[in-house]
């Protein structure tokens, strides 16, 4: 097993996480909402993101930062196979309905691997409206950029997945919101720390699109080191 690195300059959010900081201080339910595809949703045995971010923010609250008054439920609104523009369409029943203090939003793995479908840029300017709804009913919110996989570097999707990315790091700093840069960090973990492809994507995926169960337990991790972090942090 690789030892790998979670490098603070690539992991750290920008922007203190202010609303949530607030929210640990008072009673009752933490509610976040995962917004996203399938690395949102969860495919076949691996276990996504928001339940194991759920279970490690559970735990650091409760252990090592004690807020005794407070639970924090991360609500699982993936849905495999959308984009932005897809997605901005469930904004109302599947994020304003619930009031949450914090969105997380993963967005352009689909514009990316279904690029007969999609045009990035206009996926872009779709993730820029939806952080404009989101900014304008005072949620705080971050994007989740792709993951760093064999199918997303294959043929003539690199250099579309490179733009993609940038794309979305256009629109976080327009917004003025968090990124948590996952194609980043997994390209470390790839490039500088000798994590081969076949230990970060699900062997059991034939479009070898989708995260291992390992690679996704350290991304889980990073997520939660990040909002840890940034709720902690002060201007």
């Amino acid at each position: 097993m690789p030892i790998i690195e979670f490098p603070s300059a690539i992991v750290d959010l920008k922007y203190p996480l202010r609303q949530f900081r607030r929210a640990l201080d008072g009673k009752g339910p933490v509610r976040i909402v995962a917004m996203g595809s399938s690395s949102t949703a969860g495919r076949g045995d691996v276990v996504p993101y928001p339940y194991r971010l759920e279970m490690y923010l559970r735990q650091h609250y409760k252990d090592a930062d004690p807020h005794p008054e407070i639970r924090i439920d991360v609500l699982n609104r993936g849905k495999g196979g959308e984009e932005a523009s897809d997605e901005l369409r469930r904004f109302e029943t599947d994020i304003f309905q619930d009031s949450p203090v914090l969105v997380i939003w993963q967005v352009g793995t689909n514009a990316v691997f279904h690029n007969d479908l999609y045009d990035v840029d206009v996926v872009a300017a779709k993730i820029g409206e939806g952080l404009a709804q989101l900014r304008d009913r005072g949620f705080e919110v971050f994007l989740i950029d792709p993951q760093y996989v064999t199918k997303m570097l294959w043929d003539d999707r690199a250099e579309l997945s490179d733009k993609m990315v940038q794309l979305i790091h256009a629109a976080a700093d327009r917004a003025g919101v968090n990124l948590f840069q996952r194609w980043a960090l997994m390209r470390h973990w790839h490039v500088q720390n000798g994590v081969s492809f076949e230990q970060l994507v699900d062997p059991t995926d034939p479009d070898k699109l989708h995260q291992s169960d390992w690679s996704t337990w350290q991304v889980s991790l990073a997520l939660k080191s990040a909002i840890v972090k940034a709720a902690g942090a002060t201007s």
